[in-house]
């Protein structure tokens, strides 16, 4: 019988990504989603069914951060992650041959604005503020499951960087029309992790059955965000990037109906578990991460 998987919130950008390498490794792939064909999050049942006798549970829901922090925003962004979990949670309970591991979307934005020190899962300071709230809720809820046969991981995941979507699309765009500057300051950490490499990640916890808890899913090297723009210049044959100041970025994000924060927030995360234990990146470093991108992005 072939293994099963299933994909909580796998309609994005990560979770197209997964279900395609999933099925090219011979998985079964059954996806929940609000959006039909899949099982629908209304449909105990279906969830309960799907999750019943599958090999991994993973959980990529949650509306998109990238809009307005108005409070109807707001009160979606929280919800769509904390009660898809308790769903999910609750489905499990109710399985007969419940799945061996359960792994949930967290965010490395759970820690503290950091330009002084790195952020691991054990020193890391968390934060305060609306963003940080919300991953501490999303981790409370899920850590509140006691399943004794389903062990739990956490991965506090950095910006995905990958050739067919996610924030690429943005930062490619300011290049090619010359605002390919640094933004804000340029000293904030941009944290940041290949998707080949978070598919990779699964697979290597899925595979060593030790593990459970809270793991950073980011790259050994973050950069500023001074680099990354340069970087992506490079890459992008680009000499010239205007910078763009504070008072810019929020007029923007106002008009593009996002947040700064997004930006300006110094991401500094260090995946210290995962080393520790032994995963090896097969894209630490950004430049090797951008070429492959910008590579396959022009084969499509």
């Amino acid at each position: 019988m072939k293994k099963k998987v299933v994909l909580a919130g796998g309609t994005g950008f990560v979770g197209k990504y997964f279900e395609n390498h999933f099925m090219s490794l011979g998985y079964e792939v059954r996806i929940i989603s609000r959006q039909s064909p899949h099982i629908s999050w209304s449909n105990n049942e279906g969830i309960r069914e799907s999750i019943e006798n599958s090999d991994m549970l993973i959980n990529l829901a949650g509306k998109t951060v990238n809009c307005r922090y108005n409070a109807k925003n707001k009160e979606e962004i929280l919800q769509s992650r904390t009660e898809t979990t308790k769903i999910l949670g609750n489905a499990i309970k109710q399985c007969e041959n419940p799945p061996s591991l359960w792994i949930n979307s967290s965010t490395a934005t759970i820690y503290r604005h950091a330009e002084d020190n790195p952020m691991t899962e054990d020193d890391g300071i968390i934060g305060s503020g609306f963003s940080v709230h919300v991953a501490k809720e999303w981790e409370r809820s899920f850590f509140e499951f006691q399943l004794p046969e389903t062990r739990q991981i956490a991965l506090r995941i950095a910006i995905v960087l990958g050739d067919d979507g996610g924030v690429m699309t943005p930062y490619k765009n300011l290049v090619k029309f010359g605002l390919g500057g640094h933004q804000g300051s340029g000293n904030q950490k941009f944290s940041w992790i290949h998707i080949d490499d978070l598919f990779n990640i699964v697979l290597f916890l899925r595979k060593n059955e030790e593990l459970s808890g809270v793991f950073n899913c980011s790259s050994p090297h973050p950069v500023t965000n001074r680099e990354l723009m340069a970087h992506l210049r490079k890459a992008m044959n680009r000499k010239i990037g205007l910078p763009c100041p504070r008072p810019m970025l929020e007029m923007g994000a106002f008009f593009m109906r996002t947040e700064t924060e997004l930006i300006l927030k110094s991401r500094w995360v260090i995946p210290e578990r995962l080393v520790r234990e032994g995963y090896e990146f097969k894209f630490d470093k950004l430049d090797a991460a951008l070429q492959q991108i910008l590579k396959s992005s022009i084969k499509h």
